[in-house]
C-alpha cells in the first residue's frame, strides 16, 4: 500500500513539474498549438496507430516463437487490452492483466510472461540504439550519457542462449515453469526488424507535432529517448510526466520552449487515444468466434504443449499441478 502510494505520489510530482513548464510558457504553448496544421493531430495519431501494429507483429511473432502462434484478432486482444494496466499505478498491471487474458486465449502465463519480457528489452535496445545514433550532438542526450552503456548490454542479452536462460530464470523468480524450448535467433531478428519500424513510424508523430519535416530523425530520436527515459522510471505509472519532461528537454534547444511543450503533451494525448482506440478494437474483434471459450483454450493448451501424462490445460502446469 506505501509503495503504491509512493507512485502516486511520484506520478503526481512529475506531472506538477510538467504543469509548472505549462504555466510558465502558457502563451508560448498555446500559440504553438494553435499554429499546428489541422492534418498534425489526426496524422499523429494515424501515425502511432500504425506504430502500435508493428509492435503487434514483433509481439505475436515472439509469441509464436516461444510456442504459442496465435490469430493476429487474439494476439491484439491480448496485448492492447492488456496494456492499459500500464496506467494503474503499480508495476505488475499490466503484466497481470496480459497474462490473465494469453490463459483465456490458450497461450501458459509463463509464455506471455517471456514474451512481454523479452518485448520490452527489444523495445528499449532499439529505443535507445535510435537515440544515440539521431541525438548525438544533442545535449539532453550527452548528459545522459550512461543510458546508452545499456544497448551492448541488452545486445548480449538477446543471444538466444543468454536470451534463454535470464528468461528463464525471471520465471522461476515469478513462480512459474521454465521455457520448453529456446528462442530462435531468427525469431529475435524479426521482433527487432519490425520494432524498429515501428519507432521510425512513432518519429512521424513528433514530426507532425513539431511542424519539422526537416527535423524527423531528431523527432524519432527525442521520441525514443523520452520513450525509454519514461520506461526506466517504472516506478512512475506509464512515465506520465516523465516522458514529456524528456521529451521537452531535447526538443526545447531546437524549436523552443513552447513548441517542444505543446508536442509533449499533444503526443501524450495521441497516445493515450491510440491506446484506447486499439484496446477497444482488439477487444471487439478479439473475441472468441462461437463455441466456448473456456474449452477452446484447453485444446490450445494441450496442442501447444503435447498430449500425455501432464495432461496440461489452462489452470494447470507441466507438471501437472494448479499454475501459480
Amino acid at each position: 500500500m506505501l509503495r503504491r502510494l509512493l507512485r502516486v505520489v511520484l506520478a503526481l510530482v512529475a506531472l506538477g513539474f510538467l504543469g509548472y513548464g505549462l504555466a510558465r510558457n502558457w502563451d508560448e504553448t498555446t500559440s504553438a498549438v494553435a499554429r499546428l496544421s489541422p492534418w498534425a493531430v489526426p496524422g499523429a495519431f494515424a501515425a502511432v496507430l500504425a506504430g502500435q501494429f508493428c509492435m503487434l507483429l514483433a509481439w505475436r511473432r515472439v509469441l509464436a516463437g516461444l510456442g504459442s502462434p496465435l490469430s493476429l484478432r487474439v494476439t491484439g486482444r491480448i496485448m492492447f487490452v492488456g496494456q492499459l494496466g500500464k496506467y494503474i499505478p503499480g508495476s505488475v498491471w499490466a503484466y497481470a492483466a496480459m497474462m490473465e487474458l494469453g490463459r483465456d486465449h490458450g497461450s501458459p502465463p509463463r509464455r506471455t510472461f517471456a514474451c512481454i519480457s523479452l518485448s520490452l528489452v527489444i523495445n528499449l535496445g532499439v529505443a535507445l540504439s535510435i537515440a544515440a545514433a539521431t541525438l548525438a550532438t544533442q545535449q539532453a542526450v550527452r548528459q545522459a550519457w550512461y543510458l546508452l552503456l545499456l544497448v551492448p548490454v541488452i545486445a548480449v542479452c538477446l543471444h538466444p542462449k543468454v536470451l534463454t536462460w535470464g528468461l528463464n530464470l525471471a520465471l522461476r523468480l515469478a513462480r512459474k515453469e521454465p521455457l520448453e524450448r529456446a528462442l530462435p535467433g531468427r525469431v529475435v531478428a524479426a521482433a527487432v526488424g519490425w520494432t524498429a519500424l515501428g519507432w521510425l513510424i512513432y518519429g512521424l508523430h513528433t514530426s507532425l507535432l513539431v511542424g519539422r519535416w526537416d527535423m524527423y530523425l531528431i523527432a524519432t530520436g527525442a521520441y525514443a529517448f523520452a520513450w525509454a527515459t519514461g520506461l526506466l522510471t517504472f516506478f512512475v505509472p506509464a512515465g506520465v510526466g516523465v516522458r514529456e519532461g524528456a521529451l521537452v528537454l531535447v526538443f526545447t534547444p531546437v524549436v523552443g520552449t513552447g513548441a517542444a511543450l505543446a508536442a509533449a503533451v499533444v503526443s501524450r494525448l495521441v497516445f493515450t487515444l491510440a491506446d484506447v482506440a486499439a484496446a477497444g478494437v482488439a477487444f471487439l474483434v478479439g473475441r472468441e468466434k462461437g463455441g466456448s471459450q473456456s474449452a477452446s483454450s484447453a485444446e490450445v493448451y494441450a496442442d501447444q504443449n503435447g498430449s500425455g501424462s501432464t495432461a496440461l490445460t489452462p489452470d494447470r502446469n507441466l507438471s501437472g499441478s494448479p499454475e501459480a
